[in-house]
């Protein structure tokens, strides 16, 4: 396995110092309006649907083997690159492709902390000419390290040690905010609202690490626990799984079916 380049959460001043190193595949999660605006040099630009196959009313859910392979094709992908993922709205999106990039068993990548915001916020250099990767052939099988799916939320309801981590806001955790045919929460989940994890004041990047266990292990979501992660789509909780696996969290699933799945299943419990 190739070592990785960067450190899981890099810093802009960080992957301004690797631009250019070789096997190095920096992952721009933009719609392609905003990357022609301007993006961290040498980007490649991947559209985020292209990671999405929607399963209505689960609208989150992960696409076949061979779109994705498609999709991670096209961006000249392969197995020792090093990918850093990054985007404008949150790094939502792009935590949803390192996650994917986690089901399907990729080695080495990076969550740009703050991403957009932070690189191009603190003067980093920026381009606007669009690069054309070469595209390749990257094959991938869709593993369940990463992934849990309904039926396997429904097997553990009554585990112990495990832990529904709802990222979803209290409103929609409570059901006051309906956002499917029922409001409401899987029994037993815990709420913790993605965006308590993000420091607004440092260009949304991640708050303290001491600070975000602390809210955690509060939940009770503690690193001897296996945390299946999710929200409406699972794109928020992904941001939350990457926080996670910041924080030395080694038992880690995303849900991908979510609350559009759930909250949509008259034949599934709810509280």
């Amino acid at each position: 396995m190739v070592e990785p380049l960067l450190p899981l959460i890099v810093e802009p001043a960080e992957l301004e110092a690797a631009l250019g190193a070789d096997g190095l595949l920096i992952v721009d999660l933009n719609e392609p309006g905003l990357y022609a605006e301007g993006h961290v040099p040498g980007a490649v630009n991947l559209s985020f649907a292209s990671l999405i196959g929607p399963r209505p009313p689960a609208m989150g859910t992960l696409p076949s083997a061979e779109q994705l392979s498609a999709a991670l094709s096209g961006i000249g992908l392969t197995r020792d690159h090093h990918v850093v993922a990054y985007d404008t709205e949150g790094t939502g999106k792009a935590s949803r492709f390192l996650w994917t990039l986690d089901v399907v068993g990729h080695p080495n990548a990076s969550l740009l902390n703050g991403g957009f915001h932070s690189w191009g916020g603190e003067g980093h250099p920026r381009e606007t000419e669009a690069n054309a990767p070469t595209p390749g052939d990257y094959a991938v099988s869709i593993g369940d390290g990463a992934l849990a799916e309904k039926n396997y939320i429904l097997e553990h309801l009554d585990d112990d040690n495990v832990v529904v981590l709802d990222c979803r806001t209290p409103a929609e955790y409570s059901g006051d905010d309906m956002r499917a045919a029922r409001g409401g929460h899987i029994p037993g989940a815990v709420n913790f609202d993605w965006m308590l994890a993000i420091d607004r004041d440092r260009n949304i990047r991640l708050k303290s690490a001491d600070e975000i266990t602390a809210m955690l292990t509060d939940l009770g979501v503690t690193p001897d626990k296996e945390i299946i992660a999710h929200c409406q789509t699972h794109h928020r909780s992904s941001h939350t799984y990457m926080v996670l696996k910041s924080l030395g969290y080694t038992n880690i699933k995303g849900y991908d079916g979510s609350w559009s799945e759930w909250g949509n299943d008259p034949d599934v419990p709810i509280e």
